[in-house]
């Protein structure tokens, strides 16, 4: 599905939010791997499942086209910088939910682009009838535990032992869910 494009203006930096386009592939490819290299709070070594630039194409094309499923980008000066997923599914008893999933270059952490694209991801949820969302976070990103909880999320378990990072310890996964009546 795709969105009416927002801009956004924080701490002096101007950037826009829309939904992702075929044209965007490339880029996302290169981001997608150097975000995984930026950060352990999300899934993917850097490298591990690799998305090429045909995956992307073809990952943007059915997002377009499925009403349960939304791709959006952040960009600066054209510059894509982050972006986020909210996927849905087509069975009947989990018709009603999305599960999102975020990234952004860390050169622009600090300029509210994860949270001004989920607060976007949940306006197209409570528009679209899709009453949950759902995410999960690393125990010890805070931060983003944080905004969660403020934007309603609320812990629905963990998952321990769940992660194992470069420093060989285990880690707990929080599962997050928002709930629109």
């Amino acid at each position: 599905m795709k969105i009416n494009q927002q801009e956004f203006i924080v701490n002096g930096t101007t950037y826009i939010i829309r939904s992702a386009i075929h044209k965007d592939a490339k880029v996302l490819s290169e981001i997608r791997l150097q975000i995984d290299g930026e950060t352990e709070n999300l899934d993917r070594e850097k490298g591990e499942a690799f998305i090429d630039v045909q995956g992307f194409e073809e990952l943007i094309k059915s997002d377009t086209e499925n009403k349960k499923n939304l791709f959006l980008v952040a960009a600066v000066h054209d510059r894509i910088v982050g972006f986020s997923r909210c996927e849905g599914n087509l069975l009947k008893r989990f018709a009603h939910k999305a599960e999102f999933g975020v990234g952004v270059l860390k050169d622009y952490w600090g300029y509210g682009i994860g949270k001004n694209l989920l607060k976007e991801s949940i306006a197209w949820a409570e528009s679209n009838g899709i009453k949950k969302v759902t995410l999960n976070v690393l125990e010890t990103n805070e931060k983003a535990i944080n905004l969660y909880k403020k934007l309603g999320f609320k812990t629905e378990g963990i998952l321990q032992n769940d992660k194992v990072l470069s420093d060989g310890q285990y880690y707990n996964t929080v599962v997050m869910g928002r709930f629109h009546e």
